[in-house]
C-alpha cells in the first residue's frame, strides 16, 4: 500500500534472516532498501548483552530501524499498517513524533513514528532495554519509558490519530470514525487478529469477517482487495510460510472442494 499513494520519499523494509531468497526479490522490487536484521547476533556486543532478556528479542528487532543511517529522518510503520493515503508531511515531524494510543492517550503507539536513524540513538535505547525491560513487554512500552517526555513534550510530535487508525477498536468511537473517516491516512491493524488471518472466499475475493468484528469489515474487505490487485500476482509456491500459502490462491476461479478445505485452514 505504501507505493499506492506516490510517495516521495525512498522505502526501505527490514527483514528477519528466516526471510525466503524468492521473497526477498519480490521486496526488492518495491523498496528501495531491503535490510536484513538478526534478533539476537551472539557476534553484536548491543545483541549480546539482551541475550539475558530472551523476551526483549522481537523488540530488539524493531530497534535496528535506527540503523539505517544512510537516511537522515525516516517514518516507521508496522508491517501490520495500511497506508490509504499520501503521507509525505510527516516528513516535516521530528523524532518522536506518534499518535496517542487508543488505549491510554497519554501513551504514544509506535506503529507509526517519525524518528532520526542514529547509532548512537540505538545504543542508548538498546542499553535502556537491557536495564528497564518494557512495562507492556514489547516495542511500545520500552519506546514510551525511553521517550517519556512524549505526553508533555512540544505538541508538533504529537500526530494526528488519523495517521494511525485503530481499524479494530474503531467501533470505541464509532460516530467519529465515519465523521473523519475520508481523512484517515494510515489505518492500523493492532491487535491479535489480522486481516491476513482472516477467511477468505478466493471466488468472489470476499473476506469473510466475524461477527464480532463487522464494524470493521470494509477495512478488513479493502485490504484483501490491496491484496488481490498488487500482491497476490506477486506471489510464489516457492516462498516461505504465509506468503507461499497465499500464493496457492486461485483469485477469480470456481473452487474444488480441496480449495474450500484449503482456504478454510
Amino acid at each position: 500500500s505504501l507505493r499506492r499513494p506516490g510517495p516521495a520519499h525512498q522505502l526501505a523494509v527490514l527483514v528477519p534472516p528466516a526471510v525466503s531468497a524468492a521473497m526477498r526479490q519480490r521486496l526488492q522490487d518495491v523498496y528501495n532498501v531491503v535490510q536484513e536484521v538478526n534478533v539476537l547476533d551472539s557476534q553484536d556486543a548491543a545483541n549480546l548483552a539482551l541475550l539475558a532478556r530472551p523476551e526483549l528479542g522481537v523488540t530488539f528487532t524493531k530497534l535496528h530501524c535506527w540503523r539505517l543511517v544512510q537516511f537522515e529522518k525516516c517514518v516507521f510503520l508496522d508491517a501490520d499498517t495500511l497506508v490509504l493515503q499520501n503521507s509525505d508531511e510527516l516528513f516535516e515531524r521530528e523524532e518522536l513524533s506518534a499518535a496517542p494510543d487508543v488505549s491510554w492517550p497519554d501513551c504514544f503507539n509506535s506503529g507509526v513514528f517519525v524518528y532520526r536513524p542514529s547509532l548512537e540513538t540505538f545504543a542508548k535505547i538498546t542499553q535502556f532495554a537491557v536495564e528497564h525491560g518494557s512495562f507492556d513487554g514489547g516495542d511500545q512500552g520500552l519506546l514510551n519509558l525511553y521517550f517519556d517526555d512524549w505526553a508533555q513534550s512540544d505538541i508538533k510530535k504529537h500526530l494526528p490519530f488519523i495517521y494511525n487508525v485503530a481499524a479494530f477498536a474503531s467501533y470505541c468511537y464509532l460516530p467519529a470514525f465515519k465523521q473523519f473517516r475520508d481523512k484517515i491516512k494510515i489505518l492500523h491493524f493492532a491487535g491479535k487478529l489480522k486481516p491476513w488471518l482472516i477467511q477468505f472466499n478466493s471466488e468472489n475475493r470476499t473476506a469473510l469477517t466475524p461477527t464480532e468484528y463487522a464494524h470493521a469489515a470494509d477495512l478488513i474487505q479493502l485490504w484483501w482487495s490491496i491484496f488481490c490487485d498488487n500482491v497476490h500476482q506477486q506471489l510464489t509456491d516457492d516462498m516461505a510460510g504465509l506468503a507461499g500459502a497465499l500464493s496457492q490462491l486461485r483469485l477469480g476461479e470456481q473452487r474444488t472442494p480441496e480449495q474450500e478445505a484449503y482456504e478454510q485452514l
